[in-house]
Protein backbone atom coordinates (compact mmCIF):
# COMPACT_ATOMS: atom_id res chain seq x y z
CA UNK A 1 0.00 0.00 0.00
CA UNK A 2 1.66 3.44 -0.77
CA UNK A 3 1.79 6.55 1.44
CA UNK A 4 0.00 8.59 -0.51
CA UNK A 5 -3.07 6.48 -0.70
CA UNK A 6 -2.43 5.71 3.50
CA UNK A 7 -2.49 9.86 3.59
CA UNK A 8 -5.92 10.70 1.87
CA UNK A 9 -8.84 11.21 4.18
CA UNK A 10 -12.13 9.49 3.29
CA UNK A 11 -13.73 12.20 1.75
CA UNK A 12 -10.39 12.02 -0.67
CA UNK A 13 -11.31 8.30 -1.42
CA UNK A 14 -14.52 9.24 -2.03
CA UNK A 15 -13.91 12.22 -4.13
CA UNK A 16 -11.88 9.85 -6.29
CA UNK A 17 -14.20 7.28 -6.38
CA UNK A 18 -16.94 9.95 -7.63
CA UNK A 19 -14.15 11.23 -10.60
CA UNK A 20 -14.08 7.63 -11.35
CA UNK A 21 -17.62 6.75 -11.55
CA UNK A 22 -17.81 10.02 -13.72
CA UNK A 23 -15.30 9.21 -16.26
CA UNK A 24 -17.36 5.28 -16.45
CA UNK A 25 -20.28 6.74 -17.48
CA UNK A 26 -19.33 9.35 -19.49
CA UNK A 27 -17.31 6.55 -21.45
CA UNK A 28 -19.61 4.21 -21.60
CA UNK A 29 -22.65 6.96 -22.76
CA UNK A 30 -20.10 7.86 -25.56
CA UNK A 31 -19.72 4.64 -26.60
CA UNK A 32 -23.82 4.45 -26.53
CA UNK A 33 -24.29 7.27 -28.50
CA UNK A 34 -21.63 6.27 -31.23
CA UNK A 35 -23.68 2.73 -30.82
CA UNK A 36 -26.97 4.69 -30.95
CA UNK A 37 -25.97 7.09 -34.25
CA UNK A 38 -24.32 3.95 -36.26
CA UNK A 39 -28.01 2.34 -36.45
CA UNK A 40 -27.86 0.12 -39.54
CA UNK A 41 -24.54 -1.36 -38.78
CA UNK A 42 -25.99 -1.83 -34.67
CA UNK A 43 -28.89 -3.69 -36.10
CA UNK A 44 -26.76 -5.43 -39.07
CA UNK A 45 -24.90 -7.22 -36.15
CA UNK A 46 -27.48 -8.01 -33.42
CA UNK A 47 -30.54 -9.39 -36.08
CA UNK A 48 -27.79 -11.33 -38.18
CA UNK A 49 -29.08 -14.47 -36.40
CA UNK A 50 -32.44 -13.98 -38.40
CA UNK A 51 -31.17 -14.93 -41.64
CA UNK A 52 -29.77 -17.62 -43.45
CA UNK A 53 -26.36 -16.18 -44.16
CA UNK A 54 -25.75 -16.05 -40.66
CA UNK A 55 -22.40 -17.98 -40.59
CA UNK A 56 -23.71 -21.22 -38.08
CA UNK A 57 -26.47 -21.04 -40.26
CA UNK A 58 -24.21 -21.26 -43.15
CA UNK A 59 -21.92 -24.47 -41.95
CA UNK A 60 -25.41 -26.11 -41.25
CA UNK A 61 -25.93 -26.04 -44.44
CA UNK A 62 -22.46 -27.25 -45.57
CA UNK A 63 -22.96 -29.70 -43.48
CA UNK A 64 -26.29 -30.67 -45.26
CA UNK A 65 -24.73 -31.01 -48.43
CA UNK A 66 -21.72 -33.44 -47.47
CA UNK A 67 -24.26 -35.95 -46.28
CA UNK A 68 -26.60 -35.46 -49.46
CA UNK A 69 -29.31 -33.60 -47.66
CA UNK A 70 -31.17 -30.84 -48.82
CA UNK A 71 -30.32 -27.36 -47.13
CA UNK A 72 -33.38 -25.51 -45.53
CA UNK A 73 -33.60 -22.03 -46.17
CA UNK A 74 -33.72 -19.83 -43.28
CA UNK A 75 -35.16 -16.42 -42.60
CA UNK A 76 -37.65 -14.48 -40.37
CA UNK A 77 -38.98 -11.02 -40.39
CA UNK A 78 -39.72 -9.52 -36.52
CA UNK A 79 -42.64 -7.60 -35.94
CA UNK A 80 -43.52 -4.40 -34.01
CA UNK A 81 -46.36 -4.04 -32.13
CA UNK A 82 -46.10 -1.09 -30.37
CA UNK A 83 -45.73 2.77 -31.07
CA UNK A 84 -42.62 3.70 -29.72
CA UNK A 85 -41.40 0.07 -29.00
CA UNK A 86 -38.93 0.67 -32.16
CA UNK A 87 -36.95 4.21 -30.92
CA UNK A 88 -37.01 2.41 -27.38
CA UNK A 89 -35.24 -0.82 -28.39
CA UNK A 90 -32.96 1.48 -30.70
CA UNK A 91 -32.03 2.96 -27.13
CA UNK A 92 -31.66 0.17 -25.27
CA UNK A 93 -29.40 -2.02 -27.44
CA UNK A 94 -27.26 0.94 -28.00
CA UNK A 95 -26.80 1.24 -24.76
CA UNK A 96 -26.02 -2.52 -23.89
CA UNK A 97 -23.73 -1.76 -26.79
CA UNK A 98 -22.11 0.94 -25.44
CA UNK A 99 -21.30 -1.02 -22.29
CA UNK A 100 -19.61 -3.72 -23.85
CA UNK A 101 -17.36 -1.62 -25.77
CA UNK A 102 -16.81 0.32 -22.63
CA UNK A 103 -16.28 -2.83 -20.41
CA UNK A 104 -12.09 -2.70 -20.88
CA UNK A 105 -12.02 0.69 -19.95
CA UNK A 106 -14.82 0.03 -17.32
CA UNK A 107 -12.09 -2.54 -15.51
CA UNK A 108 -9.02 -0.41 -16.44
CA UNK A 109 -10.25 2.41 -14.24
CA UNK A 110 -11.50 0.65 -11.21
CA UNK A 111 -8.44 -1.21 -10.84
CA UNK A 112 -6.72 2.35 -11.13
CA UNK A 113 -8.93 3.35 -7.70
CA UNK A 114 -8.14 0.38 -5.91
CA UNK A 115 -4.63 -0.81 -6.78
CA UNK A 116 -3.25 1.62 -4.22
CA UNK A 117 -4.86 0.08 -2.01
CA UNK A 118 -3.42 -3.30 -2.83
CA UNK A 119 -0.05 -5.02 -1.93
CA UNK A 120 2.24 -6.39 -4.36
CA UNK A 121 0.83 -10.08 -4.40
CA UNK A 122 -2.76 -8.86 -3.98
CA UNK A 123 -2.23 -6.61 -6.76
CA UNK A 124 -1.54 -9.70 -9.06
CA UNK A 125 -4.09 -11.92 -7.69
CA UNK A 126 -6.97 -9.32 -8.26
CA UNK A 127 -5.45 -8.34 -11.59
CA UNK A 128 -5.73 -12.06 -12.80
CA UNK A 129 -8.96 -12.57 -11.09
CA UNK A 130 -10.48 -9.32 -13.35
CA UNK A 131 -8.76 -10.23 -16.33
CA UNK A 132 -9.65 -14.29 -16.49
CA UNK A 133 -13.44 -13.16 -15.59
CA UNK A 134 -13.94 -10.44 -18.39
CA UNK A 135 -12.21 -12.70 -21.00
CA UNK A 136 -14.45 -15.94 -19.50
CA UNK A 137 -17.53 -13.43 -19.72
CA UNK A 138 -16.68 -12.29 -23.23
CA UNK A 139 -15.97 -16.10 -24.46
CA UNK A 140 -19.87 -16.65 -23.07
CA UNK A 141 -21.17 -13.79 -24.55
CA UNK A 142 -19.77 -14.59 -27.90
CA UNK A 143 -20.54 -18.53 -27.30
CA UNK A 144 -23.88 -17.20 -27.08
CA UNK A 145 -24.21 -15.14 -30.02
CA UNK A 146 -22.84 -17.59 -32.60
CA UNK A 147 -24.03 -20.39 -31.20
CA UNK A 148 -26.97 -21.30 -28.61
CA UNK A 149 -28.99 -18.27 -29.43
CA UNK A 150 -28.95 -18.75 -33.12
CA UNK A 151 -29.88 -22.60 -32.84
CA UNK A 152 -32.07 -21.78 -30.38
CA UNK A 153 -33.93 -18.90 -32.17
CA UNK A 154 -34.09 -20.72 -35.41
CA UNK A 155 -35.53 -24.05 -33.75
CA UNK A 156 -38.67 -22.01 -32.08
CA UNK A 157 -38.90 -19.63 -35.25
CA UNK A 158 -40.22 -22.26 -37.34
CA UNK A 159 -41.50 -24.38 -35.19
CA UNK A 160 -45.08 -25.32 -35.82
CA UNK A 161 -48.13 -27.10 -34.02
CA UNK A 162 -49.59 -27.29 -37.36
CA UNK A 163 -49.36 -25.72 -41.41
CA UNK A 164 -51.59 -23.10 -40.76
CA UNK A 165 -50.23 -21.20 -37.73
CA UNK A 166 -48.00 -18.70 -38.35
CA UNK A 167 -44.85 -17.39 -36.45
CA UNK A 168 -44.96 -13.74 -35.78
CA UNK A 169 -41.82 -12.88 -33.73
CA UNK A 170 -41.98 -9.17 -31.74
CA UNK A 171 -38.57 -6.94 -31.95
CA UNK A 172 -38.98 -7.08 -28.47
CA UNK A 173 -39.10 -10.78 -27.57
CA UNK A 174 -35.79 -11.03 -30.05
CA UNK A 175 -34.16 -8.58 -28.50
CA UNK A 176 -34.81 -9.10 -24.90
CA UNK A 177 -33.87 -12.95 -25.57
CA UNK A 178 -30.60 -12.32 -26.98
CA UNK A 179 -29.57 -9.99 -24.18
CA UNK A 180 -30.69 -11.91 -21.81
CA UNK A 181 -28.96 -15.07 -22.77
CA UNK A 182 -25.66 -13.22 -23.77
CA UNK A 183 -25.67 -11.80 -20.08
CA UNK A 184 -26.28 -14.90 -18.80
CA UNK A 185 -24.19 -17.42 -20.16
CA UNK A 186 -21.06 -15.04 -19.58
CA UNK A 187 -22.27 -14.61 -15.50
CA UNK A 188 -22.09 -18.91 -16.16
CA UNK A 189 -18.70 -18.88 -17.94
CA UNK A 190 -17.07 -17.00 -14.75
CA UNK A 191 -17.60 -20.40 -13.34
CA UNK A 192 -13.79 -21.57 -13.44
CA UNK A 193 -12.09 -18.00 -12.03
CA UNK A 194 -14.90 -18.19 -8.98
CA UNK A 195 -13.56 -22.10 -8.55
CA UNK A 196 -10.42 -20.49 -9.02
CA UNK A 197 -10.96 -17.96 -6.17
CA UNK A 198 -12.30 -20.06 -3.98
CA UNK A 199 -9.63 -22.71 -4.24
CA UNK A 200 -7.12 -20.45 -3.58
CA UNK A 201 -8.83 -18.65 -0.31
CA UNK A 202 -9.36 -22.43 1.04
CA UNK A 203 -13.23 -22.51 0.21
CA UNK A 204 -13.62 -25.13 -2.41
CA UNK A 205 -11.95 -29.00 -2.27
CA UNK A 206 -11.09 -31.01 -5.50
CA UNK A 207 -12.53 -34.22 -3.51
CA UNK A 208 -15.63 -31.82 -2.47
CA UNK A 209 -16.78 -31.21 -6.49
CA UNK A 210 -16.00 -34.79 -7.43
CA UNK A 211 -17.91 -35.99 -4.84
CA UNK A 212 -20.95 -33.90 -5.85
CA UNK A 213 -20.63 -33.91 -8.83
CA UNK A 214 -23.89 -35.93 -9.87
CA UNK A 215 -25.43 -33.25 -7.60
CA UNK A 216 -23.98 -30.68 -9.92
CA UNK A 217 -25.21 -32.00 -12.74
CA UNK A 218 -28.86 -31.64 -11.32
CA UNK A 219 -28.15 -27.92 -10.23
CA UNK A 220 -27.19 -27.41 -14.05
CA UNK A 221 -29.54 -28.72 -15.44
CA UNK A 222 -32.15 -26.49 -13.47
CA UNK A 223 -30.29 -23.46 -14.07
CA UNK A 224 -30.15 -23.65 -17.54
CA UNK A 225 -33.67 -24.42 -17.42
CA UNK A 226 -33.94 -21.16 -15.44
CA UNK A 227 -31.74 -19.52 -17.93
CA UNK A 228 -33.55 -20.88 -21.04
CA UNK A 229 -36.35 -18.57 -22.57
CA UNK A 230 -38.41 -22.14 -23.23
CA UNK A 231 -38.63 -25.66 -22.05
CA UNK A 232 -37.72 -27.33 -24.93
CA UNK A 233 -34.93 -30.24 -24.33
CA UNK A 234 -33.05 -28.49 -27.53
CA UNK A 235 -32.72 -25.33 -25.97
CA UNK A 236 -32.04 -26.95 -22.48
CA UNK A 237 -28.76 -29.19 -24.18
CA UNK A 238 -27.18 -26.38 -25.94
CA UNK A 239 -27.10 -24.49 -22.45
CA UNK A 240 -26.19 -27.63 -19.66
CA UNK A 241 -23.59 -29.09 -22.05
CA UNK A 242 -21.44 -26.10 -22.32
CA UNK A 243 -22.46 -26.15 -17.79
CA UNK A 244 -20.84 -28.71 -17.37
CA UNK A 245 -18.18 -28.37 -19.38
CA UNK A 246 -17.12 -25.59 -17.49
CA UNK A 247 -17.88 -27.61 -14.21
CA UNK A 248 -15.38 -29.95 -15.43
CA UNK A 249 -12.60 -27.44 -15.89
CA UNK A 250 -13.56 -26.19 -13.03
CA UNK A 251 -12.71 -29.09 -10.98
CA UNK A 252 -9.24 -29.36 -13.00
CA UNK A 253 -8.51 -25.87 -12.02
CA UNK A 254 -9.36 -26.05 -8.65
CA UNK A 255 -7.02 -29.55 -8.66
CA UNK A 256 -4.32 -27.69 -10.48
CA UNK A 257 -4.18 -25.11 -7.38
CA UNK A 258 -4.21 -27.43 -4.77
CA UNK A 259 -1.13 -29.40 -6.22
CA UNK A 260 0.34 -25.62 -6.54
CA UNK A 261 -0.39 -25.04 -2.50
CA UNK A 262 1.10 -28.48 -1.84
CA UNK A 263 4.44 -27.97 -3.45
Amino acid sequence: MSSESENLTFWDHLDELRSTLIKIISVTLLFGVAAFCFKNLLFEVVLAPTENDFVVYRLLNRLASLTGASAETFSVDLINISLAQQFLIHMKTALYAGLLCASPYILYALMQFVSPALYGAEKRYVYSFVGSGYVMFMLGVLLCYFLIFPLTFRFLATYQVAGDVANMISLDSYISTLLGMSLMLGVVFEMPVLCWLFAKLGFLKASFMQNYRKHAVVVILIAAAIITPTSDAITLSLVSVPMWLLYELSVKVVSKVEKNKNR
